[in-house]
């Protein structure tokens, strides 16, 4: 089969290439790829991976083998799914607590954008437990984890303060942000959960509006900058709030049933996937570029076939 690895004598740094098919364990099901989508965490894993690794974590694809142990869809059945890595390629084995079945009318385009930045969205605003009318500070938020998490949090009754530059408000006032500010700085009020992915000053100014029992979500640190943290920031007036770490990687089972979960969502019109920029997986220079340059707001989508 043909899959996109790692070449850093190539001018994108991956080239197409013939590998071997994957070989499923039991519980894992073959699945053939139509699309996939580009996450800003990609771009790190293709400085520090090695020659010949093949990257993608977003796959919409159909089956093409069922897992041998009878768990999952059947040959033939659209699904979405999340992998650590090998998603780049025609085919891929994936472990079937870790996909979703695609409901009709969804398009494997609009199913990729889901697995990374849609369960970190879900994940992440979980820490706040129930939304319901809570105050929410989303950083970040014209980013693709930070649309997920404006729509999420607003479905579930929260009322959601959105930073992003100016340009975006129009649009992620769409989305359900009761108020879009251009820097944490104008943010007003305390907020019960914050969602911060920026890092430094960002994360700072996170901390002085945190309420008392709240929590700040650290899920990225964009700016690459550092953040002094100290007990006389939480008090007086932030007493109890929590700063809490999350890896997508690392926060527990049931991808699968919570792909299901938002899939759902964008089967009844509730949760929108913006797809930005789609190329076929031969332009794959194209999209790490225009990603680079953060030259679009949604996601870029490869496609494989079709």
């Amino acid at each position: 089969m043909l899959a996109l690895v790692m070449s850093p004598d190539s001018t994108a740094g991956l080239r197409l290439a013939k590998v071997e098919d994957p070989r499923p364990l039991a519980n894992e099901a073959l699945v053939a790829v139509h699309a996939t989508s580009l996450n800003r965490g990609e771009l790190r894993l293709l400085a520090i991976r090695p020659k010949g690794w093949i990257p993608g974590q977003d796959i919409a694809g159909v089956v093409q083998r069922a897992a041998a142990d009878g768990s999952g869809p059947a040959v033939g059945t659209r699904v979405v799914a999340l992998v650590d890595e090998h998603g780049w390629a025609e085919r891929v084995a994936v472990p079937t607590d870790r996909l979703a079945v695609l409901p009709d009318g969804v398009n494997f385009g609009s199913a990729a954008t889901l697995p990374v930045a849609g369960t970190t969205a879900l994940r992440t605003l979980r820490h706040g437990g129930d939304l319901a009318g809570q105050q929410v500070l989303i950083t970040g938020a014209s980013g693709a984890v930070g649309r997920f998490q404006i729509q999420i949090a607003r479905e579930q009754g929260a009322s959601v303060t959105a930073i992003a530059a100016a340009r975006h408000a129009e649009d992620l006032r769409g989305l359900g942000a009761e108020r879009v500010v251009e820097s944490i700085e104008r943010a007003e009020g305390q907020f019960s959960l914050i969602t911060e992915s920026v890092g430094g000053e960002s994360l700072a100014h996170a901390i002085e509006r945190v309420a008392p029992g709240g929590t700040i979500v650290m899920f990225g640190s964009s700016s690459g900058e550092l953040t002094p943290v100290g007990f006389r920031q939480f008090v007086p007036g932030r007493e109890g709030a929590r700063l809490q770490t999350f890896a997508y990687y690392t926060s527990g089972p049931a991808i699968g049933a919570d792909i299901a979960s938002l899939l759902a969502l964008v089967a009844a019109g509730r949760l929108e996937t913006r797809v930005a920029l789609t190329v076929p997986w031969t332009d794959i220079g194209q999209a790490l570029d225009a990603l680079r340059q953060r030259s679009f707001s949604g996601k870029a989508v490869l496609t494989m076939t079709g």
